[in-house]
C-alpha cells in the first residue's frame, strides 16, 4: 500500500536537507538505468502520460481522455499500466468481469472501461502482447521513467498547486528524478487545475496544456448536497477541495492511504456517520473499485473527466505524432 506523501515534501527545511544525499543517489541510479537501457521500438505509436512526482496529479483521467480521442479517430488504442497494488505481474489483459483490484490494481480496472487494457511489470512485454491483440496505438498510464519502450509522445502531468513540491528527489522530496532532466524529455506539460506553484519558470518552450477535472456530463449536481467524503488516493485533500468547488456541503472528510483496500470495518462507521448527518457518503471512482460489492449501493461515486482549456492543441499533438507512423503502417517502423 502506498501512503500519502509526507507534509515535509511540500516545503524546504532541515529534514529535506538531511535526506538530500539519498535523493542524489536515487537520481543517479535513475540516470544510469536510462543510459544503460536498450528500449524497444514498437511498430505502432506509443504515447505516455506520466509525471515527475510521487502521488496523484491526474494522469489516469488524461489517459482516458486520450483513449476516447483515439477511438474517435478510428484507432484501436490499448492502455498499459503496471497494475500497482495488484498481485499479477502480467502481461495480462484486464477483464473487469474476472479480475479485481487485488489482482490488477484499481487504475487498470478504470482504464478497462474505456479501451482494452493491460497490466505488465515488463512494459515492453505488455506492449508486444497488446500489439499482437490488435492495438494500433499504445497509451502508457505512468511509465515516463521506464526506459524499456521508445515513447513517441510524452505528456508530463503537473498539479497546478503542488507543482514539484519542495524540489527534492525521493526520499527528501516527491520528485522521481530532477525536474529539469524530466522536462527535457517531455513533449508537452499538462498543468492540472488553477495555480502556478512556481513551475512555469522551468518549462521553457515546452507546450503547456491547461486542464481541469470536472464532473462527467450527465452526473447529478452536488450543489448544496450534504456529504461525508472519503478517499484513498495520492492526495485526498484534492478530492475534498473539488467537492467544495462543486458547492457540496462536506460535513466530514476521511483520508486514507493511496490504494487503500476497504472493508466494512473502515466503511461502516462512515456510512453510520452519513446517516446520522442526513448526508450521502461520497468517494472517487478509483476508490469505488475497492469497495466491497455489498456496500457499493450505499456509496455515491463522483465521476470526473478532463476539460481542456484548448482541446485543439491536444488534437494537433496527436495528429503530428500519429500520422507519420500510421500512414506507412505498422511494419514500416518496426525494428
Amino acid at each position: 500500500m502506498r501512503h500519502s506523501p509526507p507534509e515535509f515534501w511540500e516545503r524546504q527545511g532541515p529534514l529535506p536537507l538531511l535526506l538530500a544525499p539519498l535523493g542524489w543517489a536515487y537520481g543517479a541510479a535513475g540516470r544510469l538505468r536510462r543510459a544503460a537501457a536498450r528500449p524497444w521500438r514498437a511498430p505502432v505509436p506509443v504515447l505516455c502520460v506520466g509525471n515527475l512526482v510521487v502521488g496523484g496529479a491526474g494522469k489516469t483521467p488524461v489517459v482516458l481522455d486520450l483513449a476516447r480521442r483515439l477511438l474517435a479517430r478510428g484507432e484501436r488504442p490499448h492502455l498499459l499500466s503496471r497494475g500497482y497494488g495488484g498481485s499479477l505481474a502480467g502481461p495480462v489483459r484486464v477483464d473487469p468481469a474476472r479480475h479485481g483490484y487485488r489482482e490488477v490494481g484499481d487504475e487498470a480496472l478504470l482504464l478497462a472501461r474505456v479501451a482494452p487494457s493491460w497490466i505488465a511489470n515488463d512494459r515492453a512485454a505488455g506492449a508486444k502482447a497488446a500489439i499482437a491483440a490488435g492495438a494500433t496505438v499504445l497509451v502508457l498510464d505512468d511509465g515516463f521513467q521506464n526506459p524499456s519502450l521508445v515513447q513517441d509522445l510524452k505528456f508530463v502531468v503537473v498539479d497546478a498547486t503542488y507543482g514539484f513540491g519542495n524540489g527534492y528527489i525521493l526520499p527528501a522530496g516527491p520528485l522521481r528524478e530532477p525536474a529539469a532532466s524530466g522536462l527535457a524529455r517531455a513533449d508537452a506539460v499538462v498543468v492540472m487545475g488553477d495555480g502556478e506553484a512556481g513551475i512555469h519558470r522551468m518549462l521553457g518552450s515546452l507546450p503547456v496544456l491547461r486542464a481541469h477535472l470536472v464532473l462527467r456530463q450527465g452526473t447529478q449536481s452536488l450543489q448544496g448536497a450534504r456529504v461525508v467524503a472519503f478517499a484513498g488516493i495520492g492526495r485526498p485533500h484534492k478530492f475534498f477541495e473539488f467537492l467544495d468547488q462543486l458547492g457540496a456541503r462536506v460535513v466530514a472528510r476521511h483520508a486514507f492511504a493511496d490504494h487503500q483496500p476497504y472493508g466494512s470495518d473502515a466503511l461502516e462507521p462512515i456510512l453510520t456517520e452519513a446517516a446520522r448527518e442526513g448526508a450521502q457518503a461520497l468517494t472517487t471512482e478509483k476508490d469505488g473499485v475497492r469497495i466491497p460489492a455489498e456496500l457499493r449501493d450505499r456509496i455515491t461515486l463522483v465521476p470526473v473527466v478532463v476539460q481542456w482549456d484548448d482541446a485543439a492543441v491536444v488534437e494537433t499533438l496527436l495528429e503530428q505524432r500519429l500520422t507519420p507512423r500510421v500512414a506507412h503502417g505498422p511494419a514500416a517502423s518496426a525494428r
